[in-house]
This record gives C-alpha cells, structure tokens and sequence, in this order.
C-alpha cells in the first residue's frame, strides 16, 4: 500500500472515529440539550441554550468518585424508582397506589463544584414539565427548572479524569478572556456518553455560564 492510500484510509478512519459516538447518540434515540450555535471557532462553541429541566443531586466526595455515586442515584430515579401521582374519582372507598415510570436517558450528565461537594444532573425529556414529571422516592434527588442561558463550550474526547477536565477548563477560561466574556458560574464538566463507550469515542465538554448574554446575542 503506497503512502497516499495509506494515509486516506487513515483518514477515513479518523473521521469515523470522531462521528460515531454521535452516530451512536441518535441510534439510541437520546434527547440532547437543545441550544442554538452564536459562534464556533475549532472545539470551542458560544451556545444559547433553551429553558430545561434537570433531575439533580448533591454529592460529597472526590471528583474522580462523585459521578459514579450521582449517576446511580439519577439512573435509579429515572428507571422507576419514583411515584408517580394519580388523580382518583371520587368511590368508595377511596384509595391510592404508588406507581413508577420510566424516564428516556439523555444527555449530557452535568458535574458542577458546589462548596466542597458537587451537584450531578440528568437532564429531564422535552415532553415533561415540572408539574408532570415524577416525584422522587430518593429524597437526595430533586427536580429543578433551569432558565436560558449563554453557555461558553469546549468539547473534547477521551478519558472522564480530573486531570483532562482541569486542562480543558483552564483551556476554555484563557479563550474566554481573550474573547472578553465574563463567567456567570462555575465550571460543569459535561458527559454525553455511558460509561461503556470506549475512552477515545467519548464526547466529553467543559461548559461555563456567560454573563451579559443578552447583550451578547444583540451585538
């Protein structure tokens, strides 16, 4: 095999690397955060994102150990572990039974700092609204409504640890101030994968609020 058939076969193998978790997301059906694209420039995306709702839970440990312990919490909730409320007729005699429901997996799966813990969310379906949704059973898992927002995005691939988040974060912290957009919150360490796609499909994003976003979106 010459050089230039090697290094286009390289090539198609690169680029299919980098489409399939994508690929892999829409075959599964996942539902992804919606947001519109205000600027890109290489890995890094200046999004508006729409009004949603998140399932969420407060976790104290390590970096590295806290997704683990909030992923289960949130796959609990979402996978029946909830009571689903039921409006009864008027009989006798009047009773009510617990029901769950499952919840579609979407994504992505948010880390965010708070204090010396860290808050982990499982983005809720479209089709739901805060009153419809299911009440957690698990009283660490609570439901919040999280308004619009301009979210600086850096996406990057490989392994979930501290160390590579950290690189990034202070990657798209020093492309931010080049750019002069100013923080609006901490730092979400963003995961749109389950934990058994390999490491070098991972479609992995540091996402910092924007402040100023409607002045922003005007200029």
């Amino acid at each position: 095999m010459n050089n230039r058939r090697l290094f286009i076969l390289l090539l198609l193998l690169i680029t299919s690397f980098s489409t399939l978790p994508l690929m892999i997301e829409e075959a599964m059906a996942i539902e992804r955060a919606k947001y519109t694209v205000v600027e890109k420039e290489g890995k890094f995306e200046l999004r508006q994102y729409e009004p949603y709702i998140v399932a969420e839970t407060i976790v104290e440990g390590d970096f590295d150990e806290v997704g683990n312990e909030g992923f289960r919490r949130l796959f609990d909730y979402i996978s029946g572990k909830n009571r689903k409320k039921q409006s009864i007729s008027m009989t006798a005699p009047v009773s009510q039974e617990a029901e769950s429901e499952k919840i579609s997996m979407t994504a992505p799966v948010n880390q965010m700092r708070v204090g010396e813990k860290y808050r982990i969310t499982f983005l809720m379906p479209t089709k739901y609204t805060i009153g419809n949704l299911p009440e957690p059973l698990d009283d660490r898992v609570k439901l919040k409504e999280v308004p619009g927002q301009l979210i600086a995005a850096f996406r990057y691939s490989g392994t979930w640890s501290k160390e590579r988040y950290e690189e990034k974060r202070i990657g798209l912290q020093a492309l931010m101030r080049q750019k002069g957009l100013e923080p609006a919150g901490e730092p979400i360490f963003a995961r749109y994968n389950p934990p058994f796609m390999p490491w070098f499909l991972r479609r992995n994003e540091v996402l910092i609020p924007v402040q100023n976003g409607s002045q922003l979106m005007a200029n």
